[in-house]
C-alpha cells in the first residue's frame, strides 16, 4: 500500500475540487490521488485499491484487486494559475470481476497572460468480467487573459465480458479542449460513452473517438450532446470499426445558439458481415415552439433558453 500523505493544497484547488469531484472540504472517502500544479497534493490507497507513483513518467499506477466491489477512486487534477503546462500519465489496472467507480475531474484556473493547461493521458486495462464507471468533469475558472486548456487522452483495453461506462462533462470556462478517446474491445465487452459539452464566447472543443470492436458480440454506444453559444466552435469525429459480429452506435446531437458552429463527422468501418453499425448526427437551433411554450408560463426568452439547454444537457 502507498504511503499515506496528508492533503495539502491551496484554496483554489479546494474550490475546483468541489465542482469537479464533489469534495466536501474534509477528505475523500476511499482511495485518492490529488494533483495540483504538476505535483501530488495528497494520496491514499485502500485495502483493495493501490495507488503508486510511476517511475518512468509523471503520474500514477492504480491497481484494483480482483472482485473489488462498491469502491470509489478519486484522481482529480487542478491547475491553479497561469504558466503551468501539466502533463501526467495514469494507468488503471482493473482486476477480474471488480466493479468500481473512478472520479477523474480536471479544473484549470487562469490568473495571468500565460496559458494554463492540463493534459492527462489515461490507459485503462479492464480484466475479464470487470466493470468501471468513469466520471470526468472539466471546468475552467479565473479572470486571466491566458488560455485555459484541457486535453485528455484516454486509451481503453477491454477484455472478455468487461464493461466501461464513461460519463464526461464540460460545461463552460475551458477555452480550448481536445479529447481523444480510443478503445479496443474483446468478446462480449461493452463501451458506453455519454458526453455533454457547452461552449461559449470564442471557446473551441474537439472530440475524437476511435473504437475497434474486435471481439464477437462486443458493443459500443457513443453519444455526444452539445450546445455551442457565442462565437464558439465544436468538432465531433468518431470512427467505429466492426471487425467481428458486433453492435456499434455513434450519435452527435448539437444545439446552436447565437453564432456558435458545430462540425460532426461520424464514420463507420465494417469488415465483418455480421457487424451492425449505426451513426447519427443532428445539428439545429432551439425550436421556436419550445421557447413559446415556456414563455407562456411566465419565463423570459433568456430564462426559457436556459431551461431548454439545462434539460438537453442532463
Amino acid at each position: 500500500m502507498s504511503d499515506i500523505m496528508n492533503m495539502n493544497f491551496n484554496s483554489i484547488t479546494s474550490d475546483l475540487l468541489k465542482v469537479i469531484s464533489d469534495f466536501d472540504g474534509t477528505e475523500f472517502k476511499g482511495a485518492y490521488n490529488i494533483r495540483e500544479d504538476s505535483s501530488c497534493a495528497g494520496r491514499k490507497s485502500s485495502e483493495n485499491v493501490s495507488i503508486e507513483p510511476k517511475t518512468d513518467n509523471p503520474g500514477i499506477v492504480i491497481t484494483v484487486k480482483p472482485n473489488t466491489k462498491g469502491e470509489t477512486v478519486f484522481i482529480p487534477a487542478c491547475v491553479t494559475h497561469s504558466d503551468v503546462d501539466d502533463l501526467v500519465y495514469n494507468d488503471f489496472y482493473i482486476g477480474e470481476g471488480a466493479d468500481v467507480v473512478i472520479v477523474a475531474g480536471c479544473g484549470v484556473h487562469s490568473d495571468g497572460e500565460e496559458t494554463a493547461r492540463h493534459n492527462g493521458i489515461h490507459r485503462f486495462f479492464l480484466a475479464k468480467d470487470s466493470k468501471v464507471l468513469y466520471k470526468e468533469k472539466h471546468v475552467g475558472t479565473g479572470n486571466g487573459t491566458g488560455l485555459k486548456k484541457i486535453d485528455p487522452v484516454t486509451d481503453c483495453y477491454l477484455e472478455e465480458n468487461s464493461r466501461l461506462e464513461m460519463d464526461t462533462i464540460q460545461l463552460g470556462g475551458v477555452d480550448r479542449s481536445t479529447r481523444n478517446t480510443s478503445a479496443v474491445l474483446a468478446k462480449n465487452a461493452k463501451l458506453i460513452v455519454r458526453e455533454r459539452i457547452m461552449t461559449d464566447n470564442a471557446e473551441v472543443a474537439i472530440t475524437n473517438f476511435k473504437v475497434k470492436l474486435d471481439g464477437e458480440d462486443s458493443g459500443a454506444d457513443l453519444v455526444s450532446r452539445s450546445v455551442a453559444k457565442g462565437n464558439s466552435h465544436q468538432e465531433f469525429y468518431s470512427v467505429v470499426e466492426g471487425n467481428n459480429r458486433c453492435t456499434g452506435h455513434s450519435a452527435c446531437d448539437a444545439i446552436l445558439a447565437e453564432n456558435g458552429t458545430v462540425d460532426a463527422q461520424p464514420a463507420l468501418n465494417a469488415s465483418h458481415v455480421d457487424a451492425a453499425l449505426i451513426h447519427e448526427a443532428a445539428i439545429g437551433k432551439i425550436a421556436g415552439e419550445q421557447l413559446m411554450k415556456l414563455r407562456t408560463l411566465g419565463l423570459t426568452e433568456e430564462e426559457a433558453e436556459a431551461k431548454i439547454i439545462e434539460g438537453f444537457l442532463k
